[in-house]
């Protein structure tokens, strides 16, 4: 596998309950055993995980299949891989 294209995890959203002001780590290589977050697996390789804090408590849909534009956030680009 190359160190340039992400593990698709699954090809679906994760649903997961975010919290307002909390700071969250996407797991951008796909290996992680944590999904959606990162575990650190992505070390030796391209990827670095995708940092961002949630702006209220909600269900957050994040990306899957790592190829989002969007990211980390879904945007339903799994309905074409």
């Amino acid at each position: 596998m190359s160190d340039s294209q992400p593990v698709i995890a699954q090809k679906a959203p994760y649903p997961v309950e975010v919290e307002e002001g909390k700071t969250y780590f996407w797991c951008a290589c796909g290996k992680s055993q944590r999904q959606p977050f990162c575990d650190g697996s992505h070390k030796g390789s391209d990827f670095t995980p995708v940092k961002f804090t949630a702006e209220s408590t909600k269900k957050a849909f994040l990306c899957g299949c790592k190829h989002s534009d969007k990211s980390p956030f879904c945007d339903g680009t799994h309905k074409g891989l």
